[in-house]
């Protein structure tokens, strides 16, 4: 070989070398990369996974508190029901049965039963228990030493748990019975079953009454997690170490690892734990990786293509692999957009449950309205005979008057209609400061038709210096109307009627309405529901109710008590606006 030749193949050889080192380099950034997208997405999609199961944790807990709220509420109102009393203190049940089986679909309640006072079945949703002899059973007795309303879940030998609601009832004879309400909670199990990988549900004992898996009820939870034999200790240690970096592994359940989580139920200590798998997270992290590693092959395919040009069997090869990673791609495309659906079905699933429950307040919020209403339209109808009155006596500027103060209640009523929109969207009107002064005098000139009619003497006590608090002023006028117009009903059999208005400011803002009325007879059952000691017509027992829950609103408390000197004391107390609430607002 001549001199003139052998630099060729030195530069041969170092263009092969650089080929090399630039193939390594490349092949360096390309696994930095992946391991980086791995790490990053692994976190991201875990974190994602684990607010949505929160989420989904979240809507489960308040389903099943729902529906024993719900629940609840069905023995007080069947304890008075006059069909159900008269049969125990009658002995005839001919149609108590049927009345049950009606009342069971109308309210959506797991079964009904009415027991005598021997325990014995009288009449029930499901005939087969009639003439049952359920003496011995923990809600009959329970319910029998309660005043109240008892909560009871009875365990059964399959390790499932039944749950019922009881209350005593009397009769005119006294003769006592108990109504028993079963609760269906199994229902939700099936939900469950349906979206979540697995749930459960323990009471204060730490023991299972709720579960995706039967064979999880009656058992605690280490029981029920190591159901099938659990795998060595150097299989697990195996396993854990296979799995993606950054996925925190909460538990282990038949040898797949597990995300873990757990929420207080504000009832009687239950829990709420659900499992979820990292398939998921796998799944979308290796989608996001694979299109990585095309990308990188594709590059590298194409470089070696540009460089090996002559070497056709490699360029066949790396085209072979190409359209095998592009068939790939499009697959990995293919779930990732269906899985991305179905994720989106969930969502919608989850805001149509929402809505749902909002949607159902409407009911209550509509009886609200109709009681609020009443009070502004006695005082137009006052306002309109004052002002026939006026004009036939030719004095039109008093009539004016009356037809400005008219529009004024006009404008209220639009106000308290208002409030029902916030009861089919999520938020409401922002709270702003309020001088409690002016909402008294306001809600005292809101009742000044109901006074010319009557000869009542008020005492008001108001502070010179304005009184704030953070609320809303026309909810705040409500509740001040509510009371005053109740203390006006209980001195209506007076001979000298007093009302007392006392507004004061300390540590809290107080506002005290004392009347000289007859008092209060049941104050348990004062701020109930429906529970009223007017004559029919009169009202309908929501004023109280409906006071007390604005006040809680407003983050205060309403309370009730005898006077010393006879009548009634009603006092609420608000926070009172410091500089530090309002620059938190």
């Amino acid at each position: 070989m001549s001199q003139g030749q052998s630099p060729v193949p030195i530069r041969e050889e170092t263009t092969t070398w650089r080929v090399r080192l630039a193939v390594v380099v490349f092949v360096l950034v390309a696994v930095s990369v992946v391991w980086v997208t791995n790490l990053f997405l692994t976190e991201r999609y875990t974190e994602t996974t684990r607010n949505t199961a929160q989420v989904r944790q979240a809507l489960y807990s308040g389903n099943l508190l729902s529906e024993l709220r719900r629940n609840a509420i069905v023995p007080q109102l069947l304890a008075r029901d006059p069909a159900l009393i008269g049969a125990l203190n009658t002995g005839d049940y001919t149609q108590s049965s049927q009345r049950l089986i009606s009342l069971v679909e109308q309210i959506a309640a797991g079964s009904l039963m009415l027991l005598d006072e021997d325990g014995r079945v009288v009449a029930a949703s499901d005939r087969n228990l009639l003439g049952k002899n359920l003496r011995s059973e923990p809600y009959f007795i329970e319910a029998v030493r309660a005043n109240d309303t008892v909560f009871s879940a009875i365990r059964l030998e399959t390790g499932a748990t039944d749950f019922f609601y009881s209350r005593k009832m009397e009769g005119v004879l006294d003769t006592q019975g108990v109504i028993v309400v079963g609760v269906d909670l199994r229902k939700f199990e099936s939900t469950w079953s349906s979206i979540s990988d697995a749930v459960l549900v323990t009471d204060s004992e730490g023991v299972i009454i709720l579960a995706t898996e039967p064979r999880w009820r009656g058992r605690t939870e280490a029981e029920a997690l190591s159901e099938l034999p659990a795998p060595s200790a150097i299989a697990r240690a195996l396993r854990a170490t296979a799995d993606w970096p950054a996925l925190p592994v909460d538990a282990y359940l038949q040898g797949d690892s597990l995300m873990r989580l757990e929420s207080r139920i504000p009832f009687q200590g239950w829990k709420m734990a659900s499992f979820t798998t990292y398939n998921s997270v796998r799944e979308r992290v290796n989608g996001v990786l694979a299109l990585e590693i095309m990308g990188f092959a594709m590059l590298l395919a194409m470089a070696f293509y540009l460089l090996s040009r002559k070497a056709q069997l490699r360029s066949l090869i790396f085209q072979r692999e190409s359209a095998e990673l592009r068939e790939l791609n499009q697959r990995l495309r293919r779930e990732i957009s269906e899985r991305q659906r179905v994720e989106k079905s969930l969502q919608v699933a989850e805001q149509t449950l929402a809505q749902s429950s909002k949607l159902a307040a409407l009911g209550e919020m509509s009886a609200a309205v109709s009681h609020e209403l009443n009070q502004p339209l006695a005082a137009m109808k006052t306002y309109l005979a004052g002002s026939k009155l006026l004009l036939q006596r030719k004095r039109p500027d008093e009539a004016i008057s009356s037809f400005q103060r008219i529009d004024d209640l006009i404008e209220r009523m639009g106000a308290i209609t208002k409030q029902l929109k916030s009861y089919a969207r999520k938020g409401g009107d922002e709270f702003v400061p309020v001088d409690t002064r002016e909402a008294v005098l306001s809600a005292l000139s809101m009742m000044e038709p109901q006074l010319r009619r009557r000869q009542v003497r008020i005492t008001k006590s108001i502070p010179p210096e304005p009184v704030l608090i953070m609320g809303d002023r026309v909810r705040l006028e409500q509740v001040i109307i509510n009371l005053f117009r109740n203390a006006l009903d209980a001195t209506r059999t007076v001979k000298d009627p007093e009302i007392e208005i006392l507004l004061s400011a300390g540590e809290t803002v107080t506002l005290s309405v004392r009347d000289n009325g007859t008092g209060i007879e049941d104050l348990d059952s004062l701020f109930e529901p429906f529970y009223t000691t007017k004559q029919p017509g009169d009202g309908v027992g929501l004023g109280l109710a409906i006071s007390s829950g604005i006040v809680k609103d407003l983050g205060g408390r309403l309370t009730a008590r005898n006077g010393e000197g006879g009548g009634a004391v009603f006092q609420v107390r608000l926070p009172i606006l410091t500089d530090e609430i309002e620059a938190a607002e």
